[in-house]
């Protein structure tokens, strides 16, 4: 493909993405699902070249700054409360769906090799993060189901991975070493947080080295694909080490990145994973045209294909229920017997997470990196494919309902020594006393009584609020709501005296940033 071409079709994908988010905002549809079939049906306009997608080239591309976004915002410090759940969905979960579906798959076609079942298994079992992050940024659950799902969208493609690698070598070779696969996941589990954390304390010591917000947010950009590459690099899971180098990079940034990079780089990461999520599910759509014409055409496909597609589907879906469904029986069963005092997640909880499952880039990837030559490659990309539509637009659409039907519509937040309210008084004391201490010199004369007083009437309203806050907070809403009208106004008269030449451009820029400081810190008080 022409590079002008190429990039006319990014520029046309951008455009696409705008319109199907719009679209998708308006008519209250989840937004992969809008941009999954807006993909579909571009793929097959008229005159649309084929759109060929290296997987290698996605995987390398997408994966890594989507694992790096979730890891920067996963809550790290309950990570170690729910690491035996993450790991029981992210590795128990995988292997037992795999190895049912490669057993279905067997009892459909008795002339599959089993290492071609495994493989099937290991491309559709593990849930995506982009998928999973898509789905749960539209509702509302309990913190520890999010974590789970969250925690286990971050691992389970290092599982699946290693499944897959090891199926495709079956194919090849003609054997497969059980104990082999064991070790060889171990070693790269543990070689790709090895490589995470040194790439990680690495970025925290070069954070404070620049010393310049732009470099470091440039730097932060690139964390992801260096610490992935570097993993592949030394033949250790990849994504481990993004995640690792996530978690890391997360703990850290707090106390080594300065406000004004934290916030210019949010902004700016935000736009980037946007587009590259939403261009994950473009991709995805403009695939199917491939994938049909492989098939033989939608007659054939459908003819062919659709009841066994359609049961490796609710096998997928079965299967992962049984695993969670059974996890919880055992927790029950040893809480009973007092040997664990984790909590079940209870029928509807259980109902909540093996109804998660979405499936996206990963399965599709791996599915178009088969050889040409792979047995029943068509069947599968077929089956992958069908897999993700399925996920995306049944299990996505409907988890609203599931949590209603749960019960778990209410957020139900674990409990933290203080609530923020306190945590906010306690923040506001210790400034307090900072300013206080600041305000005398050395010979104790009082230099700043303004700012002195300014905090302490600050501290004190602070505390009296968080006694107080369903009766200030009306009050609060009122307040900020006429200082962000004022400074609309203000706004309005800048722009004016701009365009009537009494200002100039160096002036317009600075007392429009000044406002707009204004008003972004009257939104986070309102909010």
């Amino acid at each position: 493909m022409e590079g002008t071409l190429l990039f006319e079709l990014v520029v046309g994908m951008v455009l696409a993405i705008i319109a199907l988010q719009y679209a998708a905002r308006k008519l209250g549809l989840p937004p992969s699902v809008a941009l999954l079939t807006g993909g579909a049906i571009i793929a097959f306009i008229p005159g649309l070249p084929a759109i060929t997608i290296d997987p290698e080239l996605v995987l390398v591309i997408f994966l890594p700054p989507l694992l790096l976004d979730g890891a920067w915002t996963f809550a790290i410090g309950r990570l170690r409360r729910h690491l035996i759940g993450i790991v029981s969905l992210a590795v128990g979960a995988v292997l037992f769906t795999c190895a049912t579906v490669a057993f279905v798959t067997h009892m459909l076609f008795p002339t599959l090799p089993w290492p071609v079942c495994a493989a099937l298994g290991a491309i559709i079992s593990p849930p995506d993060a982009v998928s999973v992050k898509a789905v749960l940024d539209r509702v509302t659950i309990p913190r520890r189901l999010q974590i789970l799902l969250e925690g286990e969208s971050l691992l389970n493609d290092a599982s699946g991975l290693v499944l897959f690698r090891f199926a495709v070598g079956a194919i090849v070779t003609g054997a497969f070493d059980l104990g082999e696969a064991v070790s060889t996941f171990f070693v790269l589990a543990l070689g790709g947080v090895a490589v995470g954390f040194c790439i990680g304390m690495l970025w925290v010591k070069c954070v404070r080295f620049l010393d310049d917000d732009y470099l470091i947010i440039a730097a932060t950009s690139l964390l992801a694909w260096v610490s992935y590459l570097t993993g592949e690099l030394f033949h250790v899971s990849g994504v481990i080490a993004t995640v690792t180098t996530g978690l890391i990079a997360t703990w850290h940034q707090h106390t080594v990145m300065s406000a004004a990079a934290r916030m210019r780089g949010t902004s700016f990461w935000k736009v980037v994973i946007f587009l590259m999520e939403a261009s994950v599910f473009i991709l995805i759509g403009l695939s199917l045209r491939a994938v049909v014409e492989r098939g033989g055409g939608f007659e054939m496909v459908w003819a062919t294909m659709a009841i066994p597609v359609g049961v490796v589907l609710v096998t997928l879906i079965a299967a992962r229920f049984a695993w969670v469904f059974a996890s919880d029986f055992v927790i029950l069963g040893c809480g009973k017997l007092r040997l664990t005092n984790v909590k079940p997640l209870g029928i509807g909880g259980s109902a909540v997470v093996g109804w998660a499952g979405v499936r996206g880039v990963v399965t599709l990837a791996l599915a178009l990196s088969l050889p040409e030559i792979f047995p029943a490659r068509d069947f599968i990309l077929v089956t992958a494919f069908a897999v993700i539509i399925g996920t995306v637009l049944i299990q996505g659409t409907t988890l609203g309902k599931i949590i209603e039907w749960a019960g778990l519509t209410e957020p139900v937040t674990e409990r933290s020594r203080l609530a923020l309210g306190e945590a906010e008084a306690a923040l506001a004391k210790v400034k307090f006393t900072e300013v206080e201490r600041l305000a005398y010199d050395r010979d104790g004369t009082l230099i700043h009584p303004q700012l002195l007083e300014r905090y302490e009437r600050m501290a004190a309203t602070t505390v009296d609020y968080s006694m107080r806050t369903e009766h200030y907070k009306p009050v609060l809403d009122a307040h900020f709501g006429v200082v962000i009208e004022a400074l609309g106004a203000a706004r309005k008269e800048l722009v004016r005296l701009h365009r009537a030449g009494d200002v100039d451009d160096e002036i317009l820029r600075e007392l429009e940033h000044d406002l707009d400081l204004e008003e972004l810190s009257a939104i986070a008080a309102r909010a």
